[in-house]
């Protein structure tokens, strides 16, 4: 299953469209006023199905996962000196990336490929590609791929 994640272009807030290969909306993000990101995840019928909460006052960036209301875990930045590095309590995943974080794969405890996910460059907003081995695996992907973006924004 691939996913488009695109950044709407005028937007006061964190508002993304994901669309599948076919250019149908399957998920829409939008950013809500708080300290730190929030940003909440509907399907296509406009229902909530999850949500990305910037935890703030902690030393290094931390994003709490809640899907369908409950906490499911996080993601949190590590210290680190060439390649930034993400903990992540999901489900047993991590990320494994490129020094520029455009590229990166979600991997599984045993080493398999969750996802792929790649930075298309040249285009007016952040866009990105998600190849998700699993349909059931794609809220979970988004879900981590959003909460590293916004750590890339807040660092910038």
């Amino acid at each position: 299953m691939r996913l488009l994640f695109k950044q709407r272009l005028f937007s006061w807030f964190d508002s993304y469209d994901i669309y599948d290969e076919n250019g149908n909306t399957v998920y829409t993000v939008k950013g809500q006023l708080s300290w730190g990101h929030c940003m909440k995840i509907f399907d296509a019928h406009g229902n909530e199905i999850g949500m990305i909460q910037e935890r703030v006052l902690t030393l290094l960036p931390k994003f709490e996962i809640y899907l369908g209301g409950n906490y499911v875990g996080c993601i949190r930045k590590e210290f680190s000196f060439f390649k930034p590095v993400f903990d992540i309590d999901y489900s047993g995943w991590h990320v494994e990336g490129d020094f520029f974080e455009w590229d990166y794969n979600i991997m599984n405890s045993t080493g398999g490929c969750i996802a792929r996910v790649s930075k298309e460059l040249l285009n007016w907003t952040d866009t990105y590609v998600i190849d998700v081995n699993n349909p059931q695996d794609a809220l979970g992907a988004l879900l981590l791929v959003l909460a590293i973006d916004a750590e890339k924004c807040s660092r910038d």
